[in-house]
């Protein structure tokens, strides 16, 4: 032991002096690339900020914002785990990049690491005719039949997981974030494969993505006993039972039996193409591209839901509004569901589904990363490599009349406030990949919110902050929307 601390004692101060100069040439690349932004003049070696990026990422990212505003530009910068970063506050510049969503200028990641999580080949990170193909492929299932179709699906789920909230309320308020989660889990499970996933599987599905979503907020440490490492693995087991549904799914379509969900949309539709011009594709990338849809789906629904709840008790005006237009279309007594032509006739209705998705955009940034050195301004050029997170929800307050105000109204016909500010209502994305399921989930946040105002009494157990913001990582109220509930109507609809 002594021999061997003997060789490695004269090497000590040429290693310090190494790794001194590591962490200086870290310190100025980074101040290189900052330039004249603001941002932190010093950065932890290697994590940078990441550390409070994951024990406060409410606070991380309103500094970021304030940052950003603090200038002309509308940009900010930092260090994040050996990754530049930047922060774009300007819809004018988050528009720039959403332009430029291609090989030789930004590639959209969806998460700041997660090709690690979805791997390299989703719908995400495709570009150009594969991309278009792929849409197209999938349009059928988003066609006014298909939507139908999960209306009637969105309905019963809806109603079923109400009936249980109800039954579970007392004096005693509850938070509804979880059982919003779960419902739309149940919902999103049975639209989308529908028959093919049984109860067994449906509690490993459940088990598996509360892994991905825990792991989505932590660091990148893809090492066994790490949060990270489990939520990669649990998108494979995930993804894997996807594929397994896709193949059921093909070989029922094959029989000519009427579609049911999603993916018997989707495999009618490629059955139809294969037989007109043949195409090769495999059930593991189905799997992964409705692993996609799922995601999209889930957690920015569950956001949506819960600000729906706390706006609306918050402004009974509209909540009344709201009531009085569902019972002109549907009433709970009449035992049917609400149709798909009832629902296009609640135009207030969408109008709260919209302001809510304005006001408290779920996804509030949407990062890319710079695959060439980009210029964004006249006076700054985006190092090639740089994570950006254009920021959905600041763009939001931009443009809109009044935009701190909830105000429902001006996504009516009279005002059009989302065609006049169209470049800042950013929610569902823009160009090339703009949410393909806008409609279906619309759909989804109208239906919750008609049946909910209609058959529930409902009050906020009203704390300090509890409407704060806190990320999981959708945005959500800091107190997951703790209520009263109770039943307003005098039965529920037995909806079939």
């Amino acid at each position: 032991m002594e021999l061997t601390w003997s060789i490695v004692t004269p090497y000590i101060p040429y290693l310090i002096s190494i790794i001194a100069l590591l962490l200086l040439l870290e310190q100025i690349s980074y101040l290189k690339k900052k330039r004249f932004l603001p941002g932190p003049t010093f950065v932890l070696p290697f994590i940078g900020s990441a550390i409070s990026m994951v024990t406060n990422p409410t606070k991380f990212w309103d500094l970021q914002s304030l940052n950003a505003k603090s200038t002309s530009l509308g940009i900010s910068a930092n260090y994040i785990i050996g990754r530049y970063i930047l922060y774009i506050y300007s819809s004018d510049l988050s528009q720039k990049i959403f332009a430029n969503v291609r090989p030789d200028a930004f590639h959209l990641v969806g998460h700041p690491f997660g090709k690690k999580l979805f791997g390299e080949h989703n719908l995400i990170y495709m570009f150009g005719q594969d991309h278009k193909d792929l849409r197209r492929q999938i349009s059928p299932n988003f066609t006014p039949k298909a939507l139908q179709t999960y209306t009637d699906i969105q309905q019963r789920i809806i109603l079923k997981h109400l009936a249980a909230w109800c039954e579970k309320s007392g004096k005693v308020s509850f938070p509804l974030r979880i059982l919003c989660r779960d419902m739309n889990l149940d919902t999103s499970q049975t639209v989308f494969v529908g028959p093919y996933l049984d109860e067994e599987a449906r509690k490993r599905f459940k088990i598996d993505y509360n892994y991905f979503n825990v792991g989505l907020m932590k660091l990148p440490v893809d090492l066994p006993g790490f949060a990270f490492r489990d939520a990669r693995l649990a998108v494979e087991r995930l993804v894997q039972t996807l594929a397994g549904c896709a193949e059921a799914s093909e070989k029922r379509m094959k029989s000519s039996e009427e579609p049911s969900c999603l993916i018997d949309f989707w495999m009618q539709e490629n059955l139809r193409q294969v037989s007109e011009k043949p195409f090769e594709y495999s059930y593991r990338e189905i799997g992964g591209h409705l692993f996609d849809f799922l995601f999209a789906a889930q957690d920015a629904s569950t956001s949506s839901l819960l600000w729906a709840v706390t706006l609306l008790d918050s402004h009974p005006h509209v909540l009344e509004r709201v009531r009085k237009e569902v019972a002109n279309h549907w009433l709970p007594e009449s035992g049917a569901a609400i149709s798909g032509e009832q629902l296009r006739e609640m135009k207030y209705t969408e109008a709260v589904v919209r302001e809510v998705v304005r006001i408290r955009a779920p996804a509030t940034m949407v990062p890319h990363i710079a695959g060439v050195d980009f210029p964004l301004t006249e006076n700054y050029v985006i190092p090639k490599g740089t994570i950006v997170f254009p920021s959905v929800f600041d763009s939001s307050f931009q443009g809109f009349t009044e935009p701190e105000k909830f105000d429902p109204d001006r996504f009516l016909e009279e005002r059009q406030e989302d065609r006049v500010y169209k470049k800042n209502f950013l929610a569902f994305g823009t160009g090339a990949h703009q949410c393909v399921g806008q409609r279906y989930a619309i759909n989804h946040l109208m239906l919750f919110i008609a049946m909910f105002a209609s058959l529930v009494d409902f009050k906020r157990d009203r704390t300090d902050g509890c409407d704060e913001i806190a990320y999981v990582p959708t945005i959500v109220p800091k107190d997951d929307c703790r209520v009263f509930l109770s039943q307003r109507c005098t039965r529920f609809p037995s909806v079939q």
